[in-house]
């Protein structure tokens, strides 16, 4: 059975009027609208830790901080104290509290992290060949180490670059469409991994942030759910997705954009959770000062929020969807600010939200991601010979006359940019319309070669014990998480709507700015693959909605919150039982053919 704990974000009386006289014979619901342990007073302002923390169900639920409005008010607790408990959920307070908690809060998740690495980088070097766009970026990748810019290969350069040839690169320039900020990446893989001959150093970046991602999505569930538990469990089954395996081991560019959104996710976490101690603290001393909360006090320089803006920026200029969930998480930060003080009693606090927190959050985070965007860009402004470079020399009387040449080359190359990606109609047998892609409806097929496929007699058996082999690389998510994930999908928007809890909103929030955006463009081609960057939001979904399966500990329901925990493992235990299953196709192994057409569930896959 779901629990239903008070998740409702409304704050009726809040124990004290404005002028910080108390209300008397009132107390105040705290709305569960922080998950995280707050910092001590004298850190309110100092750095958290890099890598994002914890939350779900321990002692009473993550988002059941609420307090009984029959609870007799306590005239002797104190106004920072009280505040705190209304911005932040008995669970979220007591998360590290204890040295063994904060210790298994970073073995557990390193545990699982270690575990998701072991299954990316090894074997990460086969095949030797480009799959799929590797053709384009690894290439491209390596140009920009060599030239600055993206050069041109000439004719059929792939199986010599593979051969370790790059005598044929030139100097003129290619066409890409993308920014830079994937390729740059690549690029640096290549050079710390051994070099343009070795398929492993193609390959290394993905795979470093696709690890890396495990972690970073094991600590936001800690902190996101208040639990440790749940969050190694997300760690866990981002481990065993087949896309997030899949871009771990293939150099395009939308890994790097699920890994920076990400990022930016957990920041703004840590941001959230530091505003509140610090609204907290301030609002406290006002009250206790006798003055008026007013719009509630300023709460300074938001450096995770600005982190989130940096990493948003190497988001955009990977891929230009990561504008989308720049205006999403932004807007999601600010109503969290709104939360927040409506909780510590600012009557006017939508008001308050917008002209202290929206306006700055708003400005700061779009120029600080513009400007990191338009750094990105500094080879191509350093190089003579880029794409469209010297379009402003040579026509000067074209283009947004008052930029300076430079910028003006830049926006007529991303005017051209644009319309290639509005109008890219080209068919393509693995295009997939954006309706199916939240269950995997129709997989992208990345690698299959014939010189596999096409073996016999012997050759076959010595190659796969079998009359005929298949060798493939399938982008396709695990199924148990995308159909679960779905499901839970709908069960947010529910507790979303009837409760008003905020992690519902949270784990949405990616799926909406990964996926949603891609309706407008159902007439061009697109893939199911690009669903890798909002997979982290799918995991955080059904692990949201397994945490509500497991409830709060609650007197007198032990029994079948126990029940609830051994059906959970026994899902976990299933969802790891298919990744393994499906391991071979994700990962090209050499395997029966009847053992590949074994895991093609739906024919839709082939």
């Amino acid at each position: 059975m779901l629990s239903t704990g008070p998740y409702d974000d409304r704050v009726p009386t809040t124990g004290r009027d404005e002028a910080g006289t108390p209300a008397h014979g009132t107390r105040a619901v705290t709305p569960d609208d922080a998950p995280a342990t707050p910092l001590p007073a004298h850190e309110a302002g100092a750095a958290d830790v890099a890598v994002v923390g914890a939350a779900a169900h321990r002692g009473r639920h993550a988002s059941d901080a609420a307090v009984d409005e029959t609870d007799a008010p306590d005239d002797d607790e104190p106004t920072l104290l009280r505040l705190q408990r209304r911005l932040f959920s008995d669970a979220a307070l007591a998360l590290d509290a204890t040295r063994r908690a904060r210790l298994l809060g970073w073995l557990l998740p390193l545990a699982v992290t270690a575990f998701g690495g072991i299954i990316r980088f090894w074997r990460l070097g086969v095949p030797h060949n480009l799959v799929f766009d590797e053709t384009y970026y690894v290439k491209e990748a390596y140009s920009m180490l060599v030239r600055g810019y993206e050069a041109s290969w000439g004719q059929d350069p792939n199986p010599r670059f593979e051969a370790g040839d790059v005598s044929m690169l030139q100097v003129d320039p290619e066409y890409v469409v993308h920014p830079p900020v994937g390729k740059w990446m690549i690029a640096l893989g290549i050079q710390l991994g051994g070099g343009v001959t070795s398929s492993f150093a193609w390959r290394l970046s993905v795979a470093v942030c696709g690890t890396l991602a495990i972690l970073m999505i094991a600590r936001i569930g800690r902190r996101l759910f208040a639990s440790t538990a749940l969050g190694t469990l997300a760690g866990l089954f981002l481990a065993v997705d087949g896309q997030a395996i899949v871009h771990s081991r293939v150099s395009l560019l939308d890994p790097f954009l699920m890994f920076f959104c990400l990022a930016a996710f957990g920041f703004l976490l840590l941001d959230r959770d530091q505003a509140r101690h610090r609204l907290a603290v301030r609002a406290a001393a006002v009250l206790d000062s006798g003055g008026q909360l007013g719009d509630g006090p300023g709460l300074g320089i938001r450096w995770w929020r600005l982190a989130a803006a940096v990493s948003l920026g190497l988001a955009i200029g990977t891929k230009w969807s990561g504008m989308y969930f720049l205006a999403l998480f932004g807007l999601m930060s600010v109503a969290w600010d709104m939360s927040a003080r409506r909780a510590v009693g600012v009557r006017h606090w939508v008001r308050a939200g917008v002209v202290r927190d929206g306006v700055v959050a708003g400005v700061s985070m779009v120029l600080i991601s513009a400007a990191v965007y338009l750094a990105s860009w500094t080879g191509w402004f350093l190089s003579k010979d880029g794409w469209g470079r010297q379009w402003a020399a040579e026509n000067p009387g074209q283009g947004v006359q008052w930029l300076p040449p430079a910028l003006r080359s830049l926006w007529k190359y991303h005017q051209d940019m644009w319309h290639f990606h509005v109008t890219l109609e080209t068919p393509h047998a693995y295009q997939a319309n954006p309706l199916g892609w939240i269950v995997q409806w129709r997989a992208t097929s990345y690698f299959y070669p014939t010189d596999i496929s096409g073996l016999q007699g012997s050759a076959a058996l010595h190659a796969c014990g079998a009359k005929a082999c298949s060798q493939a690389i399938t982008a396709l998510g695990n199924p148990l998480i995308w159909w679960g994930g779905a499901a839970a999908a709908l069960v947010a928007v529910f507790w979303l709507i009837r409760f008003r809890d905020w992690r519902a909103g949270a784990v949405l929030s990616g799926i909406v700015a990964g996926w949603f955006p891609w309706f407008m463009y159902m007439h061009r081609t697109i893939f199911t693959f690009y669903s890798v960057a909002f997979v982290p939001w799918v995991v955080l979904t059904l692990v949201y909605l397994l945490g509500l399966l497991i409830g709060p500990q609650t007197p007198g329901e032990e029994r079948s919150r126990s029940l609830a925990i051994v059906w959970v493992s026994a899902f976990a235990t299933l969802v790891v039982a298919v990744g393994a299953f499906f391991y071979p196709v994700w990962t090209a192994w050499v395997i029966p053919y009847d053992q590949w057409h074994l895991r093609m569930w739906l024919q839709s896959w082939v």
